[in-house]
């Protein structure tokens, strides 16, 4: 894993991830189940686009999405808090052979990593109930363990004044070898789909 230092958000980080699939957007390329996924065509025109580009383009977001980047670093504080573990931020980490990449929301010693979500009020009472990782983040965090190489990464859903959720999540061997292979094809592909258009 190479990682680049800079400020999620930044300049310098939309930089870093142009045009290479992150672990946010692996479900777009895979399902839970290793199938490709539906919005895979979709996905792959986009980071196309911005190869082409040079640069990248923000995607949709919206009022919850705009709330949970506010309460991250909140979030981030509390984790420490109550894990007495210390978080180190880092921009963009790619994988080995540069290819695809993940921003953490944090790197934990050696070992660890976390992902923090601060989803709305009855999401994150959804997710205290059912006490896992939620579905819609499998690929994620995954992804996470698969391009940072780490051995455990802390899921950890955060909402103000309700005690928040945290899942330790250990690589899913044999999902991160369906993964893994989704990634190769997908970004020789995207090579290829890129050369075409130039």
């Amino acid at each position: 894993m190479k990682i680049i230092d800079c400020i999620q958000g930044s300049d310098e980080w939309f930089k870093a991830r142009c045009g290479i699939p992150t672990a946010s957007e692996f479900s777009s390329i895979i399902t839970t189940q290793g199938k490709t996924s539906k919005s895979r065509e979709k996905y792959m025109y986009q980071i196309a686009g911005e190869r082409l580009l040079g640069k990248s383009v923000e995607g949709y977001t919206n009022g919850n999405m705009q709330r949970g980047q506010e309460l991250e670093a909140e979030a981030r504080e509390a984790y420490e808090i109550i894990t007495s573990q210390e978080v180190r931020q880092v921009g963009f980490c790619l994988s080995d052979n540069g290819l695809y990449g993940v921003s953490p929301d944090g790197l934990i010693g050696d070992e660890g990593g976390l992902e923090i979500k601060c989803p709305t009020l009855p999401v994150h009472i959804l997710y205290l109930l059912e006490n896992k990782l939620p579905t819609d983040y499998i690929q994620q965090v995954q992804g996470q363990l698969l391009v940072t190489g780490r051995k455990w990464v802390d899921f950890f859903s955060y909402f103000p004044g309700i005690k928040p959720l945290i899942v330790r999540v250990y690589p899913d061997k044999e999902f991160i070898k369906m993964l893994r292979v989704e990634l190769e094809v997908f970004c020789i592909q995207l090579k290829e789909v890129v050369e075409k258009l130039k």
